[in-house]
């Protein structure tokens, strides 16, 4: 883009500087040849004046007399009709520049210069003139790079901020550039920023609850079942029995279906070494939290590999990161580690602060959106696990005091094309 806009102003430029540097040159050469045939010409009449009083008063011609008025170095040749000609000055050479005055008397005046003087002072305006169409190309080049890069940087930052927001980042971006047409892209990518966020969190509670009253459902509907296979009617329990399989395979169906809806949404995920991704990000927040007086301690453990999105992976820790820097005290520690028995198939990724802890009030409704503790929009936490809920994760707050927040990602293994079956309770474990 700004190769473009460069080379577009560089054309214009270059282009104009041509259309009024060509007729220029060629208008200052005319003006040289003139000024000098003028002169020749104001000369020559000066001459046949003063001739034509001497032939006037019954003198004869004598070119002595005129003299002073022939340029150094030109000719003058007289004419008069029965006389041969006379001349005063060098023998002519090939390249003259020659103006002719008839005399009242009969006869005429011709002055004749060389004209190689005439031809370095053309020599000189056009090489001024070329030299004012070099400056005004330079000078436009150093506009034209200066407005490209003016232009370039926040056309880039609007395309940066774009794909951003196509690989899941919702944050809003304060950043304007003073040019109406871009702080309106800027605003619509804010409010589309708003918008899908507040679609993906309102797609993840409504999974939840749906997938919530349907387990609920279920399973009171298999305890039934199971209490009718007990009863003394055979074919009752017999049917009861089939009831409670048709239920189990529902169950079943229902969780292949939410594991299918996760899978969807994290359809961008790939595999992501922890230990290079975890670092990189400690690196770019460390310097933050150093400038505070905090530090950042990173523990991974090796050859940690999640199946995650890697902008959505590093806009969830930024966004605890962040919380910890602004409502958190202390060492803030990043750790990374396989899961238990229960849970072999996740990587916990866990960010914890030396902090006072979050208030049991809050506790349960950290995640929702507009709560927040001190004064802040709330909007952080809820997009955090929403961006983490869509790569097949989870999120939840581990422990209130100190304060930890748990990431549950699903590991990466050759072929695990699957997303994790995460509980669906929305209140923080």
């Amino acid at each position: 883009m700004r190769r473009r806009i460069l080379l577009a102003i560089l054309l214009a430029v270059t282009i104009t500087a041509c259309a009024l540097g060509i007729p220029l040159g060629y208008t200052a050469l005319q003006v040289v040849e003139s000024v000098t045939r003028d002169d020749l010409a104001a000369r020559a009449q000066q001459i046949a004046a003063t001739l034509d009083d001497e032939i006037a008063n019954g003198r004869g011609v004598d070119l002595t007399t005129v003299a002073l008025a022939v340029p150094q170095g030109g000719r003058l040749t007289v004419i008069l009709p029965g006389h041969p000609e006379r001349a005063l000055g060098p023998e002519p050479v090939e390249d003259m520049v020659s103006e002719e005055v008839p005399i009242v008397q009969q006869g005429w005046v011709r002055l004749d210069v060389d004209a190689a003087p005439m031809r370095t002072r053309q020599t000189q305006v056009a090489v001024l003139v070329a030299l004012v169409v070099v400056l005004t190309v330079a000078v436009g080049t150093v506009v034209a790079m200066v407005t490209a890069q003016r232009l370039a940087r926040p056309l880039r930052h609007v395309a940066d901020r774009a794909s951003r927001l196509g690989a899941g980042d919702f944050r809003l971006d304060p950043a304007r550039y003073d040019l109406h047409e871009l702080d309106m892209v800027a605003e619509a990518l804010d409010a589309s920023a708003t918008a899908l966020a507040q679609l993906v969190q309102r797609e993840r509670d409504l999974v939840g609850d749906v997938s919530h009253q349907l387990r609920s459902r279920l399973t009171a509907l298999q305890l039934r079942l199971e209490a009718l296979t007990q009863t003394a009617d055979e074919d009752a329990a017999a049917e009861a029995e089939e009831a409670l399989h048709q239920a189990e395979r529902l169950a079943d169906v229902l969780d292949e279906l939410l594991a299918a809806a996760r899978e969807a949404r994290a359809l961008g995920a790939e595999p992501v070494d922890l230990t290079h991704e975890l670092t990189a990000i400690a690196e770019e927040w460390s310097e933050m939290l150093r400038s505070e007086g905090r530090s950042l301690r990173l523990r991974v453990a090796p050859g940690l590999r999640a199946r995650v999105t890697p902008a959505r992976l590093r806009e969830a820790i930024g966004v605890l990161l962040d919380n910890a820097r602004r409502h958190g005290g202390g060492t803030v520690t990043v750790s990374a580690r396989r899961g238990d028995a229960s849970r072999s198939d996740t990587v916990l990724v866990e960010v914890t602060d030396g902090g006072s802890g979050v208030p049991d009030e809050l506790a349960p409704h950290i995640f929702e959106r507009g709560v927040s503790g001190a004064g802040s929009t709330g909007v952080g936490l809820a997009l955090a696990r929403a961006l983490v809920d869509s790569d097949g994760g989870r999120l939840e707050l581990s422990t209130a005091r100190p304060t930890t927040f748990t990431m549950f990602l699903p590991v990466s293994r050759p072929g695990n094309a699957r997303g994790i079956r995460w509980p669906t309770e929305r209140s923080p474990r």
